[in-house]
């Protein structure tokens, strides 16, 4: 009697904890979205799989919920989509894994209930953050919450990704990745739990930029730069000096190419790692006059890498600003030329 007592009480203990957490009850995942009066989503039609995991339609998604005709019950339904996408995630993912949900966010995972509740109350906090520091750039969706998927191991992590970049061979190791493909998520690694709170500051900057056709290494400079004032750690192996040196000594005409089409980012060697450091020392650099560089980031244009906004908002030519930032003498090769990452794709 005593230890059935004990067990009751030890389960109440439980869902009270998950309550807090915001974590949700296990429900069977829907076989359709119902919002309203109108037709029903039959989700389970547009879910197809990419090893166990479950990828879903978002244009057919979003078709179905503009043909709604309150904006109110459009968010909404796009919200519920997300959910019951997150419940066939969760049933791939196991017994383990539980979606929690608050005003603002949605956190499928493994993690501990105060973990939960914590990594909840850090993304409401971070969005209201980057709104701040991002000022006139930033810009919260009007449909949906942050969803971030938190896996317990790198396979599923890079099986999942895997999905979104098809032709890749190799992947350059991540910690955490924004994915904007019809529906803006985010997803990580539990490996390492003190590691979620910079990758989810920096993945939430680059959903809050997912509005701007703004090239990579602008989206990622602000991203890190973001990062760094909220988070405040810096992660890098290396001292300033030697940045330098491997800076030094990476980057020519064909390198910087690479850099302004986003190229490099994908590269599996050093060039990854400078590509990320020099977008941060650039952003960096430029925002400091943060009302000519919001005109500037506004303006910016991935077809170009920026080049055009660069010269009219902010009177510079990027080529000649890599230059003088890597120590080398102005050479047209290093302006953005778009000719040439067609002609090297």
């Amino acid at each position: 009697m005593l230890a059935r007592l004990r067990s009751l009480l030890s389960a109440k203990k439980n869902a009270t904890n998950d309550n807090a957490a915001g974590l949700q009850p296990d429900p069977i995942p829907p076989e359709e979205v119902v919002i309203g009066g109108g037709p029903p989503f039959r989700i389970a039609d547009h879910l197809t799989l990419h090893y166990q995991f479950p990828i879903v339609d978002w244009t057919s998604v979003r078709s179905w919920v503009e043909g709604i005709d309150s904006p109110e019950l459009q968010a909404r339904a796009w919200t519920a989509c997300e959910r019951a996408w997150l419940l066939h995630f969760r049933k791939a993912l196991g017994p383990n894994f539980k979606l929690a949900e608050s005003e603002t966010a949605m956190l499928l995972s493994a993690l501990e209930p105060n973990v939960v509740k914590a990594t909840l109350d850090y993304m409401a906090r971070t969005l209201r953050r980057i709104a701040i520091v991002l000022d006139g750039i930033a810009e919260v969706s009007p449909w949906g919450k942050d969803l971030l998927i938190v896996f317990d191991d790198q396979e599923g992590y890079y099986h999942y990704v895997s999905y979104y970049y098809p032709e890749a061979g190799e992947f350059a190791f991540s910690g955490g990745m924004h994915i904007d493909a019809g529906c803006s998520h985010y997803v990580t690694v539990s490996t390492d739990l003190r590691s979620i709170e910079p990758v989810i500051a920096h993945e939430m900057t680059h959903g809050c930029l997912a509005h701007l056709p703004l090239p990579l290494w602008l989206n990622e400079g602000l991203a890190l730069n973001t990062e760094r004032r909220l988070v405040g750690k810096d992660s890098s192996l290396y001292t300033p000096q030697e940045m330098r040196e491997k800076h030094l000594a990476f980057w020519g005409e064909d390198e910087i190419q690479e850099f302004w089409s986003g190229r490099s980012f994908a590269r599996t060697d050093d060039g990854n790692l400078l590509s990320y450091d020099l977008a941060r020392i650039i952003v960096e650099q430029l925002a400091k006059d943060w009302e000519t560089f919001k005109g500037f980031a506004l303006a910016a244009d991935r077809s170009d890498a920026g080049a055009h906004a660069a010269h009219e908002r902010l009177g510079i030519d990027l080529g000649k600003y890599a230059c003088a930032l890597l120590e080398r003498e102005p050479s047209p090769a290093w302006t953005p030329d778009s000719a040439r990452w067609q002609v090297d794709s």
